[in-house]
Order: C-alpha cells, then sequence, then structure tokens
C-alpha cells in the first residue's frame, strides 16, 4: 500500500498542530459540545410541542433538558472564568419553559394567521423553517437573560445553519411574531421587535456603521433598529441603523431605510417608468 506522506512527515505535521493558538482554545479548555445542545433543543422541542416529533413523555424530556443544561452551563462559566451555580440557573430557566410555550404557541398563531396557504396549526409546527428558527431564538433568549455565556449564541446558529435565518439571541422580540418563507432573514444583536411584527424573506435588521474606542476596539452599543408594535417589512427590505419604525407601518420589498419613521407609514419603491423609445438618450 502507497503511503503518502512519510512517518516523518506526519510526526512534523502533528508537532505543528500540537502548538497552541491564543485564539482557538483546546477542547479541554473549552468543553463545550455542540451537539449536546443539539439534544437539549431537541427535548426542548418535545416539550413545547408535545408529541409532534417524538413520544417521549414529559417527565423524561425535562429530565435529560435539565441534565444536559447543567453540564453545558457549567462548562461554559467555567471556559467564561465565572462562578456562577449552573444548577441555579439552569432551573431558573426551567421555570421559564412554561411561559415560553405559551409566547411560542402565539407565534405558531401568527404564522397561520398571516398565511392563507398555511391549512392548520399542525402544518405550521411540521413544515414551517422559521418556527424551527423562532424556537431556538426563544430558547436561547431566555438563556441570555438567564446572563449564560456562549450556548445561546451556539443554539441560534445551529438554527441559523438549518433555515438560513439568523437571529441573535440577545435581540429582543414581542410575541405573536412571523417570518415568512425566511431564507436570509437577520436580526442583530440590539434590536427590539414589539408585538404582532411580520417580517419577509431577505429582510435585513442590521447596522449602519459601527463606533471604535480610541484604542481602535469596537464598541458594543445599540445600533439596530426598533420596530414597534405591528409592523410589517417585506421581502428584501434592509432596515439599518438605531432607528425607530413607528407602529402599524409596512416597509415595502427592497427598501432601504435608514430613518426613523412615525406610525402607520407606508414606505414602498419609486415608481419605475416605461419609455416608449430610447431616443436622445432617454433609456440612460
Amino acid at each position: 500500500m502507497l503511503h503518502t506522506l512519510t512517518p516523518d512527515h506526519i510526526a512534523r505535521l502533528t508537532l505543528d498542530l500540537s502548538q497552541p493558538d491564543p485564539h482557538i482554545p483546546s477542547v479541554e479548555t473549552a468543553g463545550i459540545v455542540p451537539a449536546r445542545l443539539e439534544e437539549a433543543m431537541s427535548l426542548f422541542r418535545d416539550l413545547v410541542f408535545s408529541g409532534y416529533f417524538t413520544a417521549r413523555p414529559t417527565v423524561e424530556c425535562l429530565s435529560q433538558l435539565a441534565r444536559i443544561l447543567c453540564e453545558q452551563i457549567e462548562v461554559s462559566l467555567c471556559v467564561n472564568g465565572r462562578e456562577d451555580c449552573a444548577r441555579t440557573l439552569t432551573a431558573r430557566f426551567m421555570d421559564t419553559i412554561p411561559s415560553l410555550r405559551r409566547t411560542l404557541g402565539r407565534d405558531v398563531k401568527a404564522m397561520f394567521d398571516g398565511d392563507p396557504a398555511a391549512v392548520s396549526f399542525e402544518e405550521v409546527i411540521l413544515c414551517y423553517p422559521a418556527i424551527r428558527a423562532i424556537l431556538h431564538y426563544r430558547m436561547a433568549h431566555a438563556l441570555h437573560r438567564l446572563g449564560v455565556p456562549i450556548l445561546p449564541r451556539i443554539i441560534t446558529e445551529l438554527a441559523h445553519s438549518q433555515t438560513g435565518i439568523d437571529i441573535h439571541p440577545a435581540a429582543r422580540i414581542g410575541e405573536y411574531f412571523a417570518i415568512d418563507h425566511g431564507t436570509g432573514v437577520v436580526i442583530g444583536e440590539t434590536c427590539i421587535i414589539g408585538r404582532g411584527v411580520r417580517l419577509y424573506q431577505g429582510v435585513t435588521l442590521g447596522a449602519k456603521s459601527f463606533r471604535t474606542a480610541p484604542d481602535g476596539t469596537m464598541l458594543n452599543l445599540p445600533r439596530h433598529p426598533i420596530l414597534e408594535d405591528n409592523v410589517v417589512v417585506y421581502s428584501g427590505a434592509s432596515i439599518l441603523g438605531r432607528i425607530t419604525i413607528g407602529h402599524d407601518s409596512v416597509i415595502g420589498g427592497n427598501v432601504w431605510q435608514t430613518t426613523d419613521l412615525p406610525p402607520y407609514s407606508r414606505v414602498l419603491q419609486g415608481q419605475s417608468q416605461h419609455e416608449h423609445t430610447f431616443q436622445e438618450g432617454g433609456g440612460i
């Protein structure tokens, strides 16, 4: 059998790869296991949507979820040099599950109410990728509010990779929230979204610029938009910067919005002009 690498070559590469990198902690230092968090999300999903995806009993789901979260929270705290009690944080999160379930039920209703193609709540729960993304976000946000480091971001990035919907766990999103289609939606860290907001695919709620300290370090300041209650944002729109979109406003498709809007605003793209002839540079 032909070997591509000689033993000396392998030994040299092994030595090189064993050298520490200041930006890549060793697994012994980190110890966070994303696969365990995927399992935790599956258990949380079964608690919220009992019987839809597995037949696991509620008692079993609660017990396993608490065990996994306590284990991973403890590791995440150690990585950040903190000495908080993982058991206390886990218990506090577990107490939020009934209210999270009610909120997610309202999100399911929002998806159903706004989509004439939806036949039933069951179809929304089983088929809609936005529900998966919002499920991950709701759990991650609850952990974030408790001060749990790293894990909330991993949880939302799991949904990002599965659905193409990118929601930062620190964003604040009210109930009865809907994302239709969903692919390409981005919701930044300091976004505040009111009740009854609906977003369509490709919407960006992002920052317009970043402020830096004298040493060049970027400052983590509020830099994403605030959407008040009952705002609708259609596909491809970008709403950038710390601006406020007043309640009951509608932002049309592909709009680029960087200024505040009062309630009940309607913002649409300019109408295209069709000319029958292109004489004397008319088509430029």
